[in-house]
């Protein structure tokens, strides 16, 4: 277990068979080139449009499938941002100052977005703690420095869950040819381009 957003802790890391006692169905394969509008995201995320458009601008989570190129674009968040979302939102209720969360997310994003959901996030309201076992976590709680706890393949599940019920967008979708008459969106699009 390490700490994201401090000097590790020193435990060793442990092998990736044990993370079976944490997650026991694989994840399903995700389709890039789907996104969600912002109001989607929200409300899959459980936070607020001020939240999502504060936290693109200011980089903590940036829509992976179209950011927004002007006035009146539409950003459309892929599933992943939209997992990270929520976790940053979950991290945020437990005490978390939003700068930790930075650290936190920028050290998730170098290790890799697929990593993510093999992890469980570990919380004190102080610092964020990676572990990616079930022994990490009975060590941590051991500790007594635990106290809030995210598996990130659950969340996954509920994002998943939240959105098959929401209005997703194929990034494939959004040409010209699908709005023919609209000159704006043809500008939009040459210019994104």
């Amino acid at each position: 277990m390490n700490a994201i957003n401090e000097t590790p802790r020193g435990a060793g890391s442990f092998p990736v068979a044990a993370q079976g006692l944490l997650f026991t169905d694989d994840l399903p394969e995700l389709d890039e080139e789907v996104g969600y509008r912002g109001p989607t995201a929200c409300r899959a995320a459980g936070i607020t449009y001020r939240q999502l458009d504060y936290w693109a601008r200011t980089g903590l989570v940036e829509p992976s499938v179209r950011t927004a190129t002007g006035s009146g674009s539409q950003r459309l968040y892929g599933f992943r941002d939209i997992l990270v979302l929520k976790v940053v939102k979950r991290l945020l209720n437990t005490g978390v100052s939003l700068q930790q969360i930075r650290a936190a997310i920028s050290h998730l994003r170098d290790r890799g977005v697929d990593d993510l959901a093999q992890i469980t996030l570990m919380s004190d309201g102080a610092s964020v703690y990676e572990c990616t076992s079930a022994d990490e976590v009975i060590d941590l709680v051991q500790g007594g420095q635990g106290v809030f706890g995210i598996a990130v393949g659950r969340v996954w599940r509920e994002v998943e869950g939240e959105l098959s019920q929401l209005p997703s967008e194929r990034l494939e979708d959004l040409t010209v040819q699908s709005h023919p008459d609209d000159e704006l969106f043809a500008r939009r699009i040459a210019r994104s381009s």
